[in-house]
Parts: C-alpha cells; sequence; structure tokens
C-alpha cells in the first residue's frame, strides 16, 4: 500500500497542536543556528588556510546575527485568524447629521468667557 493511500485526509480548518506547531519552531531554529558552525568554519579555513582575510570576515559578519534572527523566527507563532470579518451590510445605514461649511471670510464665535 501507498504512503498517500493510507494517510488521513484533512478534513476541518483546526489549526496545527500546540506540539506540532513548537516541533517545526525547534526545527526551523535548529536549521538556522546549524548554519553558523559551517560558516565560522569555512571562514577558519578561508582565513588560515588560503589567506583571504576579508572573505572570513564577510562570512564571520554574516554569522554574526544568525542566533538573532534564530531566535526571532523561532519566536514567531501562525499568523492569527480574524474572528469576524467586518463586512459591507447596506441594511445598516449609519445616522448623518448635516453639516455646517464655513465660508471664506466667516469668523466663527468662540467663547471668550474661559475660567481660567
Amino acid at each position: 500500500m501507498r504512503r498517500h493511500e493510507s494517510s488521513p485526509v484533512l478534513i476541518t480548518g483546526a489549526a496545527v497542536s500546540p506540539a506540532e506547531e513548537f516541533a517545526a519552531r525547534r526545527r526551523r531554529y535548529s536549521l538556522i543556528m546549524s548554519l553558523r558552525i559551517p560558516c565560522l568554519v569555512v571562514a577558519g579555513v578561508l582565513a588560515l588556510g588560503f589567506g583571504w582575510t576579508v572573505a572570513a570576515a564577510v562570512l564571520v559578519m554574516l554569522s554574526v546575527p544568525l542566533p538573532w534572527m534564530a531566535v526571532l523566527i523561532a519566536n514567531d507563532g501562525p499568523p492569527r485568524k480574524a474572528e469576524k470579518v467586518a463586512r459591507y451590510r447596506s441594511d445598516r445605514i449609519l445616522e448623518t447629521r448635516p453639516a455646517r461649511a464655513i465660508e471664506p471670510g466667516q469668523v466663527i464665535d468662540v467663547p471668550t468667557d474661559r475660567a481660567a
């Protein structure tokens, strides 16, 4: 029996379980952090073996933000779903008041007896 015939079919819109989500985030973190070690090893080989210090420095500089990026990406959860979508309904009409226009040169009366 082939694998795709025996695997269950997703029939709900339920979110991924917290355990599966945590496992996926842990895999992403491990993958990003595992990229740092080869970067540093290759930088060492380039600097010590070939004398390419500029290329080695670039690799080291690229590996510096990897832990920070790994933590940010690992702590990022799934996007939130909107609970209720606001939709336009023509049966609800907002109350409107007539607007008072101010003509050029018209002075607006401002009360002057304010308590100081």
